[in-house]
């Protein structure tokens, strides 16, 4: 197993190990998967390729050279944007609600929810870990569901893991409601309520899309929305989504699916338009009975400056219409 590491000035840990008789004629990079397991397999590779790693007093260049059991080794662990990713930052978030079981939050668009390539910072879990220490000890700092880094609007967060698994299983049971305004293109026709129930998977065409598939020649899962008129503008619809399952892009998907892809959505077939760049897609409803004390909780948020800019620029109304009775929006 590895020994003790010591770290320089510069932040790179440099660790020593002794292959062990159960690794004896593994590949290195195998071998060092099993003794410095916190890393990925890859990234070892990568520094046995950069020099990095020592072997029996010699460096060692080639990932695939066999170990012998007894040999002594160093290995320099130099930070990565991914190894560094669950770090807490100063990010100022928009609390809706706040108790000791969970949060909940006004997300805007633009804010990565998981750090992941190209977004190492600056996520949504950085900012919970800078805002409570104790979201450390959560999985995912206590975030059981995700909106798309350009998707504003509300979000539920755990704080504890009793309300975080409770959480959990009330999304999979669909026993938290979840509710959106959507500004699409071309005017809609037909009945005002429309549900779709269209199964989504991975595009077989382009593996960077979600598609409504064909289940029987492709994988995916059932999908369900509800889609309601709000008012018709000449240029497009400002649509209510109300989510019974949830599936990656669900609401876009559907909404190119049945020919209203959503304004600024260029990934499926939509064009900025009104001003407006990113998806114009906001989670502005979400309701749930509290985890721990079963009391019902409803939340609404205002859409954001853009997506209202946008309606006013399509001459479409934003008012009470949008709302439950008696539950207003928050300023």
């Amino acid at each position: 197993m590895s020994d003790e590491g010591a770290e320089d000035d510069e932040g790179v840990e440099r660790r020593s190990f002794t292959i062990t008789s159960a690794l004896h004629g593994e590949r290195l990079d195998r071998a060092l998967a099993q003794l410095v397991p916190e890393f990925s397999r890859s990234y070892l590779q990568q520094l046995v390729e950069a020099g990095a790693v020592q072997l029996a007093g010699r460096p060692a260049t080639k990932a695939s050279a066999k170990v012998k059991a007894g040999d002594a080794g160093e290995i320099e662990l130099k930070p990565t944007p991914q190894s560094q990713a669950f770090r807490p930052e100063d990010i100022a978030l928009d609390v809706v609600h706040e108790d000791e079981h969970l949060l909940v939050i006004d997300k805007p668009a633009g804010l990565v929810v998981h750090p992941a390539p190209g977004n190492w910072s600056g996520t949504l879990l950085n900012a919970l870990l800078g805002r409570d220490p104790r979201a450390a000890a959560l999985p995912r700092a206590g975030i059981v569901h995700r909106l798309d880094k350009d998707t504003s609007g509300l979000m539920v967060v755990a704080r504890t893991r009793a309300a975080m698994d409770r959480l959990v299983q009330m999304i999979a049971a669909r026993e938290v409601a979840r509710e959106y305004l959507a500004l699409a293109h071309r005017p809609w026709e037909g009945a005002p309520v429309r549900h779709v129930d269209a199964p989504i998977g991975r595009d077989p065409r382009n593996r960077l899309r979600m598609a409504v598939v064909d289940l029987q020649r492709h994988p995916g899962k059932a999908a369900s929305t509800t889609l309601e008129l709000i008012e018709n503008a000449d240029a497009g619809c400002w649509v209510r989504a109300k989510l019974h399952t949830g599936r990656t892009h669900q609401i876009r998907v559907h909404m190119a699916h049945i020919g209203h892809p959503l304004v600024g959505d260029e990934l499926y077939g939509g064009a900025p338009a009104a001003g407006l760049t990113r998806q114009a897609l906001h989670a502005y409803r979400l309701a749930f009975a509290h985890p721990a004390t079963g009391v019902s909780l409803a939340f609404h948020a205002r859409p954001p400056g853009d997506l209202l800019q946008a309606l006013a620029a399509w001459r479409l109304r934003y008012n009470e219409i949008e709302w439950p009775p008696g539950q207003p929006p928050r300023a």
